[in-house]
């Protein structure tokens, strides 16, 4: 995985010159918000070249939702890196604004749709989450919950209450922030490309609602639960990273025969809005590729007890590996002397660290 750096932000104004000459081959797209360091003293700003022209418009009219997209993109890309952080394709990054996950972001395989799924979601969870803690004056708790929601029998009975979290705007706004972040639709492969990432940006933003949850509490007298009151809230964001990656394990590879087949079957057999699509099948991210934008798995740790992707079998594609004796010292045996300090034992133990070759 790539090296995350604060200095990255002086190549936007570069990037503004390499779009204008080379529209095609060098555009920026806002998923580097994803790798910007959470503390870069840079404001942000609706003119930031790696906003498309109508996510700039879009932004202009609601600036104040700027800061929750880089949140968003900064989740996503966290909860990517943790879901492959042991398989070949670790979801690495680059520093550059117009190819921050490489070849992935335009290779049509089950990388590329995990990435605009689980980016989708970061941009939903973020956006909504900032409307249930009351950040912002557009959008708030859901409204639509009130009432009685429960049985009508007094043991069951409960009414809806709280702040249920509300992802209608969360949808929307994501569905209209990243309508326009795939263009280049000329040739039938660049439109089944966007018709692919269309779907898997819809189908992590749908993940959002599959995962949310009920969550109720009693008020009563002596922990008595007389009323209960229940309200819809949504998962850490961990757990729809889980459920992407299952999503991602299952997807179905499309092709333009395919496709066109599921179009005149379209009345009678929809394509699943949940499930993930590819088009290609994926490289086997062994070797680097300069060219491509992969890593490779040279240098990386692996376990050699696991029989997983993670093992050394297969995280070194059967190269092998080499073993590093590693000294680790940390404080133990720590305990609390009266008075006021704590005093530990400085201990060294040896282990084994396995890196591919």
């Amino acid at each position: 995985m790539e090296p995350r750096s604060s200095g990255v932000r002086p190549m936007c104004a570069l990037t503004l010159l390499l779009v204008s000459v080379c529209p095609l081959c060098c555009r920026a797209n806002w998923m580097w918000l994803g790798v910007t360091p959470p503390d870069d003293p840079e404001q942000l700003s609706c003119g930031d070249p790696v906003l498309s022209a109508r996510q700039r418009e879009l932004c202009r009219r609601k600036p104040f939702l700027l800061p929750s997209v880089r949140d968003g993109a900064q989740l996503a890309v966290s909860e990517c890196q943790n879901q492959f952080r042991r398989e070949r394709w670790n979801c690495s990054t680059t520093r550059e604004p117009t190819a921050v996950f490489g070849y992935e972001l335009t290779s049509g395989t089950k990388e590329t749709a995990f990435i605009y799924a689980v980016m989708a979601a970061g941009l939903v969870h973020s956006i909504t989450r900032s409307c249930s803690q009351g950040n912002m004056t557009v959008c708030g708790c859901d409204a639509h919950l009130r009432g009685s929601g429960g049985s009508e029998t007094a043991s069951e009975a409960w009414q809806w209450g709280g702040c249920s979290d509300n992802i209608q705007f969360g949808t929307w706004f994501s569905r209209k922030f990243m309508e326009h972040s795939v263009k280049n639709m000329s040739s039938l492969t660049s439109y089944t490309l966007s018709t692919m990432n269309q779907h898997n940006s819809e189908a992590g933003r749908q993940a959002i609602e599959r995962t949310m949850s009920t969550e109720c509490r009693c008020h009563g007298i002596s922990g008595s639960c007389g009323v209960k009151t229940c309200w819809r809230s949504m998962a850490p964001f961990r757990r729809v990273g889980s459920y992407l990656k299952e999503r991602y394990e299952q997807s179905i590879q499309m092709s333009n025969r395919s496709r066109k087949k599921t179009r005149k079957k379209d009345q009678r057999r929809p394509l699943n809005k949940h499930q993930l699509i590819y088009l290609n099948k994926s490289p086997n991210y062994c070797l680097e590729d300069k060219r491509r934008g992969i890593a490779g798995t040279r240098g990386r740790r692996c376990n050699r007890a696991s029989s997983g992707p993670d093992g050394c079998n297969l995280l070194c594609c059967g190269r092998g590996y080499n073993t590093h004796v590693v000294r680790n010292i940390e404080r133990c045996e720590c305990k609390f002397v009266w008075c006021c300090f704590v005093r530990c034992r400085r201990c060294e133990s040896m282990n084994d660290m396995h890196t591919c070759k």
